[in-house]
This record gives C-alpha cells, sequence and structure tokens, in this order.
C-alpha cells in the first residue's frame, strides 16, 4: 500500500522530491479525518468563547487553516515566529523571537496551532511567552508528537494531537527540510541520503 501511495504522490509532486521519499507516514485523506474530529472536540471545549488561534510560522500554515476551517466556535488568527533550526535537521534548543503577535493576547483564550512538537523546547518558550502575558487560557494544539524525543526536563502538556510520530525525519503539511518539501499534500518519510550532508 505504500509503494502505490508513493506512486501516487509522485504525480503532483517536483520529480526531485518524489525521489527523496521513503514512504507516506500519513496520507491526505487520513489527516482530514483526524482534523475534522480534533475540530469537534476543540469546538466542544471552547463552547461560548472565542479562540485566538496562533500560529508558529512557517510550519503551522497547512495544518491551522485545515483545522480551523472545521471549527463550530468563533476565532481570530494570529501568528508568532521563534527560530530553533536553521536549515539543519536537529534542533539547536536556543530559541529566538522573530516575530510577535499583532494582536494584544491579554484575556484571549489562546490556541497554539505547530506542526511538529520535538523535544518540546520551542513550545515550552512559547507557553511561558503566553503564561506573562495574563491570557485567559493558553492550549496546545499539534498535528505531529515525536514522544520519543522529547525533553525529559520540560514539563509540556498537549491538548490536542493528531497523530503520535515515529522518530523519523519527515515532510509534508507544513513541514520541510532546508524549505523544500512543505506544501506537500500528506506526511512522508524522508530518505536519509536527503538530509545527510555529503
Amino acid at each position: 500500500a505504500s509503494d502505490e501511495a508513493l506512486k501516487r504522490a509522485r504525480k503532483p509532486t517536483p520529480p526531485q522530491w518524489a525521489k527523496s521519499l521513503k514512504t507516506i507516514l500519513f496520507p491526505q485523506q487520513k489527516i482530514e479525518a483526524r482534523l475534522k474530529e480534533m475540530a469537534a472536540e476543540i469546538s466542544h471545549d471552547y463552547q461560548g468563547k472565542e479562540i485566538l488561534a496562533v500560529g508558529l510560522l512557517t510550519g503551522c500554515i497547512m495544518f491551522q487553516m485545515n483545522l480551523l476551517k472545521y471549527l463550530t466556535v468563533p476565532y481570530k488568527l494570529d501568528f508568532i515566529k521563534v527560530s530553533s533550526y536553521g536549515s539543519g535537521t536537529q534542533s539547536s534548543g536556543n530559541v529566538r523571537l522573530k516575530k510577535d503577535l499583532s494582536m494584544d493576547p491579554m484575556g484571549k483564550h489562546i490556541l497554539i496551532t505547530e506542526d511538529l512538537i520535538d523535544t518540546g523546547k520551542t513550545l515550552a518558550f512559547i507557553a511561558k511567552y503566553f503564561s506573562d502575558k495574563k491570557c485567559a487560557s493558553v492550549k496546545i494544539a499539534c498535528l505531529l508528537s515525536k514522544e520519543a524525543r522529547r525533553d525529559q526536563d520540560i514539563d509540556l502538556e498537549v491538548d490536542y494531537c493528531g497523530f503520535e510520530c515515529p522518530d523519523e525525519f519527515v515532510v509534508g503539511y507544513g513541514m520541510d527540510f532546508a524549505e523544500h518539501y512543505r506544501a506537500l499534500p500528506f506526511v512522508g518519510v524522508l530518505k536519509e541520503e536527503a538530509f545527510m550532508k555529503k
């Protein structure tokens, strides 16, 4: 089945990207079905409230847009940008704020949307950042969570998670390698030779 998925993926995908994919981990249909479930749960939890959905640029874009379109509660949209990766494959652990919110988050119900939670250091930084802003509440929604990579010293609660992700280098659906692969409509695993330095 994964060979068939790879063949289908090669049709709308740049050929040099398709050759670099080892397998399709989460096909588009599976992701969309899970996002509908997550949106129903979020909508239930936020009944009578308005959400300020804060996306972590740039990886959040596809996940955030496709999650929010299924919500049945009102929301506003804003973005924040932090940096910890550069062009490599490992998080540096040094988190820097590069773009702040356009809106004042004070008194608002913040829903942070993130594509992938790895060590958790970036999200811990963001959660602390918002805890100092006197928000009404702060919750986290992510598409993928790599529990195996989580830093044991970080106390991070993920409120809404799409899928547990194996410890592979994944791309697509917002996730990239050196800014490539980001808009693929599925989550795929990159072959090692595609990201290892030559």
